[in-house]
């Protein structure tokens, strides 16, 4: 019997700035090819890791541009955080056209609590305007950033409008009910995780991989699990520690220490970098729990 391919794992990654906060194109593609040898599937551009709400059309092209260089463009996703139909159908069709394997769509979030006809009109402009390109579409589930939560019918909805278009939801709500509610009704869709504590539980679920901040620093482990179902207790730990900081900022200082390289620390404003005092003490806590542990099967 053959068995299924499933969506595996996706860094959602950083985005190195330099001083004068450009895009730093050199490091953006050396960490890309890093991750994916590492044991990525694909990566996320324009994430919420990779502070894509912070990136505008011609920084986009140029991360396309280059990336897409050194990276075959099938291994490609790209974030979309729009709040005008036209934006979104024009960040959507750049990464596209740059042939990217599908998109991240997050919901328009500047107004809240939308009523959930509007959400659906919303999104069936955003996909109609992509047109005959539009594919691998996942829904972005992230109400903690987007105040814009997106439900079981809403997403019903999407899948039957747009077939073989509408791919899978991302759920970053952390919030295992719905986890769960997204597993048990739309099961043919790639369901992915967002929190990583949540992952071994839902692939045991049917889940089908994670987009997320860890695959930047530990896609090995990531993977074993995906793929082999091979559990490791350092990850809870991990991603504990992560969390008990300003997550962002976190992440992009741990990529900086795994690389040995200050120059994938710098925030784009409005966030800032984390101290300097703080880096150290969040490198040694992380060089700690890799220390120990020991990888376990997956119930």
């Amino acid at each position: 019997m053959t068995k299924k391919t499933i969506f595996g794992l996706s860094a959602a990654m950083v985005t190195p700035f330099g001083a004068d906060g450009a895009v730093d194109l050199r490091r953006l593609t050396i960490h890309a090819r890093h991750v994916l040898s590492c044991g990525c599937d694909t990566i996320t551009l324009f994430g919420t890791t990779g502070e894509g709400f912070s990136i505008g059309m011609r920084d986009r092209a140029s991360m396309l541009d280059a990336v897409s260089a050194g990276v075959d463009a099938s291994r490609i996703y790209a974030g979309v955080s729009a709040t005008a139909l036209d934006e979104a159908v024009e960040q959507s069709r750049l990464a596209l056209d740059h042939g990217a394997r599908g998109l991240l769509l997050a919901p328009p979030y500047y107004f809240k609590d939308p009523d959930e006809d509007g959400l659906y009109a919303w999104f069936c402009r955003a996909i109609e305007g992509i047109g005959a390109s539009a594919r691998g579409l996942i829904l972005y589930h992230i109400p903690g950033q987007t105040a814009v939560p997106l439900s079981v019918d809403l997403v019903d909805r999407l899948k039957r409008a747009f077939p073989g278009v509408v791919s899978g939801v991302k759920d970053s709500s952390g919030d295992w009910a719905t986890t769960q509610a997204f597993l048990a009704a739309h099961g043919e869709l790639s369901i992915l995780v967002g929190d990583e504590r949540q992952l071994a539980r839902a692939m045991a679920k049917g889940a089908e991989g994670s987009i997320c901040g860890l695959a930047n620093l530990q896609p090995e482990m990531l993977r074993a699990l995906i793929h082999d179902g091979k559990d490791d207790p350092r990850l809870e730990p991990l991603v504990n520690l992560i969390v008990s900081y300003p997550v962002l900022p976190a992440v992009k200082a741990l990529v900086a220490h795994i690389h040995g390289d200050e120059g994938f620390v710098a925030m784009r404003p409005p966030l800032t970098d984390l101290p300097y005092s703080r880096r150290v003490e969040l490198a040694s806590a992380f060089d700690a729990i890799l220390a120990g542990g020991a990888i376990r099967k997956s119930a």
